[in-house]
C-alpha cells in the first residue's frame, strides 16, 4: 500500500527578511529616488543590487538601514516594521545586521582587534565573549595575525577585511555591503565577494551594492537592477525570479 505525503498545515511559508511594498521616496529637493518598489528577499539569499549612478541604489540601502524614511509604502526588515518604527528603536534594528562600507570607516586610533570589538562593546557583550568572537571573526577573514596592527599599517584590502570582520562579529542575520569593493584592487574584490559567499553559505543573508559587472557575472547570485528609481530586472541565480 502506497502512502501519500500530505503537506502539513503547520508548515508556514518563509517570511521575507526584507520586504518592500509599494515603496516610494522623494527627497525635499524634489528628487524622485524610488518609485513604487515591490521586492522580497528571503532568509539565506545573496543578492547583488546594481544600476547606474542615480538609479536609486543608495536610497534603497538607506531605507533598509532606516537612515531615511519612505514617503509611501511599507518596509519590513528582520521582523521590524520600518514604516512605523520610532527613532529610539533604530539601534535595535541595526543590531540585527552587519554593515560593510566602501570607505572602511575604521577608527584610526584603535588597533584591528579593538575596531572589531567596538561592535560588541556597544551591545554590552562580556569581555570573555568579545575576546572569543573577535578572534573568530578575524580568523574568518584571514587577519588573526594583524590583531594588534593599526589601520594605517594595513593595505586597503586588509582594511576592508577588518570591516567585514566587524560586520560579522555579532553573528547578524543580514549583512549589508555598500560597494565593499569600491576602494580595493580587482583581486581583493574577488576575495571579498568570495568571503561573503562563504558566509552566505552558512545561512547569513547578504545584500551587496556593486558597480562591478565582472563580479556579478562571476558569482551566480540573484541580481536586482534599479533604473530611474524602479526595479527593471530581478534575475534569480540560474534564471528569472
Amino acid at each position: 500500500m502506497e502512502h501519500q505525503i500530505v503537506p502539513s498545515e503547520n508548515i508556514k511559508p518563509q517570511k521575507p527578511i526584507i520586504e518592500f511594498r509599494g515603496v516610494s521616496k522623494t527627497y525635499q529637493t524634489g528628487t524622485h529616488a524610488l518609485e513604487d518598489v515591490n521586492i522580497k528577499i528571503n532568509p539565506g539569499e545573496f543578492v547583488f543590487v546594481v544600476g547606474s549612478s542615480g538609479a536609486g541604489k543608495s536610497t534603497f540601502m538607506k531605507l533598509i538601514m532606516r537612515e531615511e524614511k519612505a514617503n509611501t509604502g511599507k518596509i519590513t526588515v528582520n521582523g521590524f516594521n520600518l514604516t512605523t518604527m520610532k527613532r529610539k528603536h533604530v539601534p535595535l534594528l541595526r543590531r540585527t545586521m552587519g554593515i560593510v562600507f566602501q570607505d572602511f570607516r575604521l577608527i584610526p586610533t584603535m588597533n584591528v582587534f579593538d575596531n572589531v570589538a567596538f561592535a560588541m562593546y556597544v551591545v554590552g557583550a562580556s569581555g570573555r565573549d568579545i575576546r572569543r568572537e573577535v578572534s573568530k571573526a578575524l580568523s574568518k577573514v584571514g587577519l588573526g595575525h594583524k590583531a594588534r596592527s593599526m589601520p594605517a599599517q594595513l593595505s586597503g584590502g586588509e582594511q576592508q577585511r577588518v570591516g567585514l570582520a566587524r560586520a560579522l562579529v555579532n553573528s547578524p542575520d543580514l549583512i549589508i555591503a555598500d560597494e565593499p569593493t569600491g576602494n580595493v584592487d580587482p583581486n581583493m574584490s574577488y576575495e571579498i565577494v568570495s568571503m561573503l559567499t562563504e558566509i552566505n553559505k552558512l545561512g547569513t543573508t547578504v545584500l551587496m551594492v556593486t558597480h562591478d559587472h565582472n563580479l556579478v557575472r562571476d558569482f551566480n547570485h540573484r541580481v536586482i537592477m534599479l533604473d530611474g528609481g524602479r526595479i527593471v530586472a530581478d534575475n534569480a541565480a540560474g534564471g528569472e525570479a
